[in-house]
C-alpha cells in the first residue's frame, strides 16, 4: 500500500491499524504478568519483579522496536507483508539456488501451518483472559466464566458471513480507548511508587539472569506473551502501510502497554496479594464491570483480526497450490479483500470452543501459546536473512550481523517454550503439524497429477491441426476451456468433441498461472497467442493477493483481440476423479488424504468466479 500523503489520511490509518494491527498484542496486559508470577513459577520479590519488568521493557524494544518495526517491515513485497510474502521473497532471491529454495519453502509451509495454530490460542486465550476479571469482580461468577466466553465466540463466528464492514469502523475507536485505559490505570500506580521505572534499566534483567538463570528461563516462557502479535505489524503492512503502523505504535501502542506493565509491577511491589490477577485489581471497584466489558471487546476486536488473517492467509495458500479449494464469498462489493471462508470459519471455531472447554482458563492456555509465537518468529528471522543477503545482495557480514543477534534472541524464547509442550503447548504443534502435512500432501498430489495428465496428454497445436483437416459443425458463441498447463489439450475439449461433435465458433484455451508476487499489473496479467481457426491459447497470470476473476481478466483484451459476447460463453472444466494407486512418489495413505481431498475441494468455477449457469463440467477417471 502507498504510504498517505495527507494528515488526515495518515491519522486514519493510523486509528485503522490500531484496531486490526495491535488487538492482539494490546490484550496481552490481561495475562501476562499474571502468568509470570502464578504459583510454581517466579516468587514474587522486589529484586524478581524488577527484573521481569526490566526483561518485559527490553523484549518490547528489541523484538517490537527494533526487529519488527525497524527491521521487518523494510522487508516488504511490493508493499505486502505476512509470512507468505516473506516466503515469496524468500524463494525468489534463492531461485537460482533449488535446493536451499525447496528447503525454504518447506519451513515456510511449516511457519504458515503454525499459524493456524496460534489462530485457534488467540482468541481462545484473549476473550477467557478478558472475562476472567468477573473472579475478581464477584468471585461467584467463576463458573460462569467458561460458558460466557464460549457464548461470546460463538456469536463472534456467527456474524463472520455477514462481513465485519460496518463494525469494522469501530475497531480503531475501540482499541484506542483500550490503550488509554490501560496507560490510565498504570500511571496511578507508578505515581504512588515511582522506584518501579528503576527497571528501565537493563542492569535489572542481566542481574536477574545471572543470579537467577533457571527461574530467569521460566520466566521467559511467560514474559514471551508480551510480544504475542508482534508479527501482526509486518502481516498487516498491505493494510496500512508502514508510517501508520510505526507511528500507531510509538505514539500510543507501546507507551500505554509500558505503562500498564509497570503500574502492575508497582501495585504488585505495594501488595504482593493482589497477584491473582494483577490487571484487574489495578482497577477500582467501580470501574470494574465497565473494565471486563472493554476488555471483552479488546479480546473480540483482536480475536477478529486474526479470523480474518487465517480468512486471508487460507485464500494466498490456495493461490500458491499448498491447499485445496475452499469456498470462498465476498462480503463486501467495494472491498475484494473481505472475505469470508465456511470451512475455516467453522473449523477454527470448533477447535477454538474445543481449547476453551479443554483447557478452561487463560492460565492453561498461556503455557500452550508461547511456543508458536517464537516458532515463526524464528522462521521470520531465517527467511529476513536470506532476503538480505540473495535478495538486496548485502555482504555476508552485514546479513549475520542484521540478523544473527534477533536470532539468539528468538532461539532463547523458543527454549524457553519448548519446555512446555506437555503442558499444553502441545495442542498448537499437533493443529500445525497436521495442517503441514495436508498442506503438502496437497502440493505433492498436484504434482503428481499434473505428471499423470502431462504423461496422457495430447499436444494442442498437433490436435487442432488434426482436427481441422476434418473440421467438425461449427456453432455460434465462445468456448473457454481451462486447461492446466499451456499447449496441453484439456480433456474437456476432448470430451465434448466426443459426445456432442460440434466447436464453437471463438475458443479460448485458458491456463491461469499464479506467481510468488502480491499482485500482477492488469496490463501483464494476461497473454495471448492465436492458434488459428478461431482458437487462442490465454494464459492469465495472478499475483498471490489478486482476486482470480477470470471472466474479468478476460474483459480486458476481448474487444481489441477476439470478439466474443459474455451472453455466449460458456467454460469448459475438467472434473477428475484421482483413483489412488500404488506409485512411486507418495506413500499410499497420502495418496487416500489427497484423493479425499481433492474429492471434496470446491469446484473451480466457485474459485475462480465463473458464472455458474454457464459452466459445463466433464470428467474422467486418473490414477495418481
Amino acid at each position: 500500500m502507498s504510504e498517505p500523503r495527507s494528515t488526515s489520511g495518515l491519522a486514519l490509518l493510523t486509528l485503522g491499524a490500531l484496531g486490526v494491527v495491535y488487538g492482539d498484542i494490546g490484550t496481552s496486559p490481561l495475562y501476562a504478568l499474571k502468568e509470570v508470577f502464578a504459583p510454581g513459577h517466579v516468587p514474587l520479590t522486589r529484586d524478581n519483579i524488577l527484573g521481569v519488568l526490566s526483561l518485559v521493557f527490553w523484549s518490547l524494544t528489541v523484538i517490537v522496536s527494533v526487529k519488527y518495526v525497524g527491521l521487518i517491515l523494510r522487508a516488504d513485497n511490493n508493499g505486502e507483508g505476512g509470512l507468505i510474502a516473506m516466503l515469496a521473497l524468500a524463494s525468489q532471491a534463492v531461485k537460482d539456488r533449488p535446493v536451499l529454495r525447496r528447503r525454504l519453502l518447506m519451513l515456510g509451509i511449516f511457519g504458515t501451518a503454525i499459524f493456524f495454530g496460534d489462530g485457534v490460542i488467540t482468541p481462545a486465550v484473549s476473550v477467557l483472559g478478558a472475562i476472567e476479571g468477573l473472579e475478581v469482580a464477584a468471585p461467584g461468577l467463576h463458573d460462569f466464566i467458561v460458558p460466557l466466553s464460549v457464548a461470546v465466540l460463538t456469536l463472534l463466528f456467527v456474524v463472520q458471513r455477514h462481513g465485519t464492514g460496518g463494525i469494522g469502523q469501530l475497531f480503531g475507536p475501540v482499541t484506542a480507548l483500550w490503550f488509554v485505559v490501560i496507560a490510565a490505570l498504570g500511571v496511578v500506580h507508578i505515581v504512588d511508587n515511582p522506584a518501579v521505572i528503576g527497571a528501565l534499566s537493563p542492569h535489572h534483567a542481566l542481574r536477574f539472569m545471572v543470579l537467577q538463570p533457571g527461574i530467569a528461563f521460566v520466566a521467559l516462557g511467560f514474559i514471551v506473551l508480551c510480544v504475542t502479535g508482534a508479527e501482526a505489524l509486518y502481516a498487516d503492512l498491505g493494510h496500512f502501510g508502514k508510517r501508520p503502523i510505526r507511528m500507531a505504535w510509538f505514539t500510543l501502542v507501546m507507551p500505554a502497554l509500558l505503562l500498564n506493565y509497570f503500574g502492575q509491577g508497582a501495585m504488585l511491589l505495594e501488595s504482593p496479594d493482589k497477584v491473582r490477577n494483577p490487571f484487574y485489581e489495578m482497577a477500582p471497584a467501580w470501574a470494574l464491570y465497565p473494565l471486563i466489558g472493554l476488555a471483552t471487546c479488546a479480546a473480540v476486536i483482536a480475536s477478529q483480526a486474526l479470523i480474518t488473517a487465517a480468512f486471508s492467509v487460507t485464500k494466498q495458500a490456495i493461490q500458491l497450490g499448498y491447499m485445496p479449494r475452499l469456498r470462498i464469498l465476498h462480503t463486501s462489493v467495494r472491498d475484494t479483500g473481505q472475505i469470508y471462508v465456511p470451512f475455516v470459519n467453522w473449523t477454527l471455531y470448533l477447535c477454538i470452543v474445543g481449547a476453551v472447554l479443554f483447557f478452561g482458563s487463560s492460565g492453561r492456555l498461556a503455557s500452550a501459546y508461547g511456543i508458536t509465537v517464537t516458532i515463526d518468529m524464528l522462521i521470520t528471522t531465517v527467511m529476513t536473512f536470506f532476503v538480505i543477503r540473495y535478495g538486496w545482495k548485502y555482504a555476508w557480514a552485514l546479513s549475520i550481523a542484521a540478523t544473527l543477534f534477533f536470532f539468539l534472541v528468538d532461539l532463547g524464547y523458543f527454549a524457553a517454550n519448548i519446555v512446555k509442550v506437555f503442558d499444553g503447548g502441545w495442542f498448537p504443534l499437533v493443529i500445525g503439524a497436521v495442517m503441514f502435512t495436508l498442506m503438502t500432501t496437497w502440493k505433492r498430489g498436484r504434482e503428481l497429477m499434473a505428471e499423470r495428465l502431462r504423461d496422457d496428454a495430447i499436444e494442442l497445436p498437433g490436435f487442432l491441426a488434426a482436427v481441422f483437416v476434418s473440421p467438425p459443425l461449427r456453432v455460434p458463441g465462445t468456448a473457454v476451456f481451462l486447461v492446466s498447463e499451456q499447449g496441453l489439450t484439456p480433456n474437456a475439449l476432448l470430451h465434448n468433441l466426443k459426445h456432442n461433435k460440434v466447436l464453437h465458433e471463438t475458443n479460448l484455451f485458458v491456463t491461469v498461472q499464479h506467481h510468488e508476487v502480491p499482485w500482477i499489473e492488469p496490463d501483464r496479467c494476461v497473454e495471448i497467442e492465436p492458434l488459428g481457426h478461431g482458437c487462442w491459447q490465454v494464459t492469465l497470470h495472478f499475483g498471490f493477493k489478486d482476486e482470480p476473476d477470470v471472466p474479468q481478466a478476460l474483459a480486458l483484451v476481448r474487444d481489441r483481440s477476439f470478439p466474443v459476447d459474455e451472453m455466449q460463453t460458456s467454460y469448459f472444466l475438467s472434473r477428475d476423479i484421482v483413483v489412488p494407486a500404488i506409485r512411486h512418489g507418495m506413500a499410499a495413505w497420502r495418496e487416500k488424504l489427497f484423493a479425499n481431498m481433492h474429492r471434496n475441494a470446491a469446484a473451480a468455477a466457485d474459485f475462480l468466479r465463473l458464472p455458474t449457469n454457464r459452466v459445463v463440467e466433464l470428467g474422467s477417471k486418473l490414477e495418481i
